[in-house]
């Protein structure tokens, strides 16, 4: 696939993201795609993934992504993003706090020939979370 092409579904992901709907999340990736995640494990094949993103858009509803930047280097598409939302439900064990929290996050995607997501991994900074909800203290500058 070419980068325009690779761009092209990383825009219509990123467009499906706004409409909170996690088949939809689901069918970008292959029938037994792989996503790795530090909140979510390995979840193996598109029902396992689907109920990831059903968790997350679960615990943070009002969810918005800003990405930073895009590379694309075919097959793989690397993102990097930061998560604004309203933690309302529990998170890692944490009951929700109502408070606004950003997650900065990293994920590489590699995609197949047909478009499909074969396997993505994640990366997020949950410092500024866990300090947000009272759960660590930020250290003085």
């Amino acid at each position: 696939m070419t980068r325009a092409e690779l761009q092209t579904i990383f825009d219509r992901y990123m467009d499906t993201w706004k409409r909170r709907d996690p088949v939809a999340l689901a069918a970008y990736h292959a029938p037994d795609g792989v996503v790795e995640s530090p909140m979510y494990q390995t979840r193996r094949g598109r029902k396992e993934i689907e109920d990831a993103y059903r968790a997350f858009l679960t615990s943070f509803p009002d969810q918005t992504h800003v990405v930073e930047a895009v590379l694309i280097d075919p097959p793989r598409i690397a993102s990097f993003s930061t998560i604004s939302a309203t933690h309302v439900n529990d998170f890692f064990g944490l009951p929700g706090t109502n408070k606004r929290i950003e997650i900065r996050h990293s994920r590489l995607f590699e995609i197949d020939d047909s478009g499909l997501i074969v396997h993505e991994r994640r990366i997020y900074d949950f410092m500024g979370v866990l300090v947000k909800v009272g759960v660590l203290r930020a250290k003085p500058a």
